[in-house]
């Protein structure tokens, strides 16, 4: 038997598709805000990066009563690198809203994440969000949903998946792609109609699977999930178990039950099946641990998250300018932080090197480990990160690499210039199809030939171009890549930058530090257009003598130095380098500082290969 009260929905789709505006809209009209209260826009992006960037992190939960209906949303990323998290929240809901763009269309996160909502038997609302834009194309995008729909293998009825066809900016929805609707009614009765009630098995003992961790200062872990059956009360003695490790089992209260509601937690004392709650008390609990009645502890099998794809190694800072800005610089720090971050990521991996200061953490890539390092950095932790590199598998004998499915949406007089890259990095052209006046490119290429690729595509597209990706299989090794094409220009010694160092070094490539810079010797400090490395002295004074002052010479202009972002500065790494990551700066640098020593270990390499 369903309680028919209650609804649970995700809602899912690729970045930049508008769900976190949607939500802001289901939210208003749900009646969360007062008549005067000013709305904040994407209210559910609340963390600082989240907002800075316009992208979702980590999924969230909030809720709205419609008539006497109580529905559970739940906002997930639509960045591929933050998969994990769309993953295991699938587990919490009875059925999902699929967001498209009314001109991009389906993308490979809608792709990725449509496909994990069918294998779970979930109902699908499909929504084309967007119809007021005036490059809108809704009835070629209808085709390519249902194309989509096909290719993953729904069943009839998530075939007949109802559609409906909406602007979340103006919070309109309709039924027909030709009929403007006039506030977002129809797509709150195709949920109350379409989305099934969750099972309200109110009789049997408590259980309830962890699918998300919250973390609060005064009551530590707090861990959400779906009931599945029973009822919980508060100070009731439960019992936490693991499906994977059925013989541990620790014994807890549920000292205090919240359920969402709005934008906020509302305390409870007591919650029935099919409810989203958050319950505190419990220590070290973590995603995936199964909450139970005291005496009838029953793990439940958690989703499984796909592995990691690409690697980095964290290590302690030990430049010459070590300490002078972080407030965590020690192995313990690093290792404390590394190893909280996954208990509320689950497709982050940690695993200890052969040094006790470095350690090795696999993520899904670039952009989710960047995140990573961005929140570390505003904490206070100083450390040191290599170059990213993907993660082999051993599949049948074979050396296997993971192959990322690109999407380029590209003006038609780029497509020459993109393929000619992609293909020089091992990619291979799936599909062409003319959008317009553009052009959708789908690529199979290795997780590592897109590494240092956005800038180049950019420069390419003229700025024009949309490029987006996600892991789709592992393929044999495609043979070797080179990592960038150009070379470092590296700082000979220790001191700080003067104009004059840098007006005589800017001839020899882009600078990308200005006048007045502590550096070190060893530190890069811009990139040269050979492919091999030069020394320059940012630091060297114009010698003064009585025949000359300092001023007679013509101005010394310098050209303006290039700033690099951190994911730029990730993309940039050449294997030979390291990336030094403070609360204040990001400094490039050479993993042997000393010159004498770095030619030598660029003879014996040479000697090897």
């Amino acid at each position: 038997m369903g309680n028919e009260r209650l609804r649970n929905v995700a809602i899912i789709a690729h970045v930049d598709h508008g769900k976190t505006t949607l939500v802001d809209q289901m939210l208003k009209q749900g009646g969360v805000y007062r008549e005067n209260q000013a709305m904040v826009e994407r209210v559910m992006d609340s963390g600082d990066l989240e907002r800075e960037r316009g992208i979702t992190i980590l999924a969230k939960n909030t809720a709205i009563q419609y008539g006497d209906v109580k529905v559970n949303i739940v906002d997930t990323p639509g960045h591929a690198d933050f998969g994990g998290e769309v993953e295991r929240i699938l587990k919490m809901v009875n059925g999902v809203i699929l967001l498209v763009d009314a001109a991009e269309g389906p993308m490979p996160q809608t792709r990725f994440v449509l496909s994990r909502a069918l294998e779970l038997g979930h109902r699908v609302i499909v929504v084309v969000n967007k119809i007021d834009r005036p490059d809108q194309r809704i009835y070629e995008v209808i085709d390519e949903v249902l194309e989509l729909l096909l290719e993953l293998d729904a069943t009839n009825e998530q075939l007949d998946s109802p559609m409906l066809f909406c602007s979340a900016r103006q919070g309109i929805a309709s039924l027909s792609p030709d009929v403007l609707g006039t506030d977002l009614t129809p797509l709150f009765e195709t949920i109350l109609a379409y989305i099934p009630a969750p099972e309200a098995d109110e009789e049997s003992p408590f259980q309830m699977l962890v699918s998300s961790i919250d973390y609060n200062e005064f009551v530590g872990r707090i861990a959400i999930g779906r009931i599945e059956r029973g009822v919980i009360r508060q100070n009731q003695e439960i019992a936490v178990c693991n499906y994977h490790h059925p013989e541990s089992i620790q014994k807890a209260k549920a000292v205090n039950l919240y359920q969402f509601d709005g934008l906020g937690k509302t305390p409870v004392t007591e919650a029935a099946a099919g409810n989203i709650i958050a319950m505190s008390g419990i220590g070290d609990i973590t995603i995936g641990d199964t909450i139970c009645a005291a005496n009838t502890p029953e793990p439940l099998p958690f989703v499984q998250i796909s592995a990691p794809t690409m690697e980095m190694t964290f290590s302690v800072n030990d430049s010459p300018f070590a300490g002078r800005e972080g407030k965590y610089v020690t192995s313990r720090n690093l290792r404390d932080r590394l190893w909280r971050e996954t208990l509320k990521d689950v497709s982050l991996k940690i695993k200890e090197t052969d040094s006790t200061e470095a350690f090795n953490v696999a993520g899904r890539g670039e952009m989710h480990l960047s995140i990573l390092i961005e929140t570390m950095r505003r904490e206070g932790y100083e450390f040191q990160v290599s170059p990213p590199r993907v993660l082999y598998q051993e599949i049948d004998g074979k050396r296997c690499e993971p192959m990322e499915r690109l999407v380029c949406d590209v003006p038609a007089d780029a497509v020459g210039a993109v393929i000619e890259k992609l293909g020089s990095r091992k990619g291979d052209l799936v599909e062409m199809t003319p959008v317009g006046a553009r052009m959708k490119l789908t690529f199979l290429v290795p997780a590592r030939g897109l590494f240092g690729y956005r800038n180049e595509f950019l420069t390419d597209t003229k700025g024009e171009g949309i490029m987006a990706s996600v892991f789709d299989s592992y393929a044999p090794f495609k043979g070797e890549l080179s990592r960038r094409n150009s070379g470092s220009l590296v700082a000979h010694e220790t001191g700080e930058s003067v104009t004059y160092g840098l007006w005589s070094s800017q001839e020899r490539g882009t600078l990308f530090i200005g006048p007045g810079v502590p550096v070190y010797a060893g530190m890069v400090v811009g990139e040269t257009p050979k492919a091999e490395d030069i020394t320059v002295n940012v630091c060297r004074r114009k010698q003064l003598t009585n025949m000359r002052a300092s001023g007679s010479d013509d101005a010394t202009r310098l050209i303006p130095n290039r700033q690099l972002s951190l994911e730029q500065c990730l993309e940039f790494l050449a294997d030979d380098e390291l990336l030094e990551v403070t609360p204040k700066t990001l400094r490039l640098r050479k993993r042997i500082l000393e010159h004498s020593l770095r030619l030598r270990d660029q003879k014996r390499r040479a000697g090897e290969g």
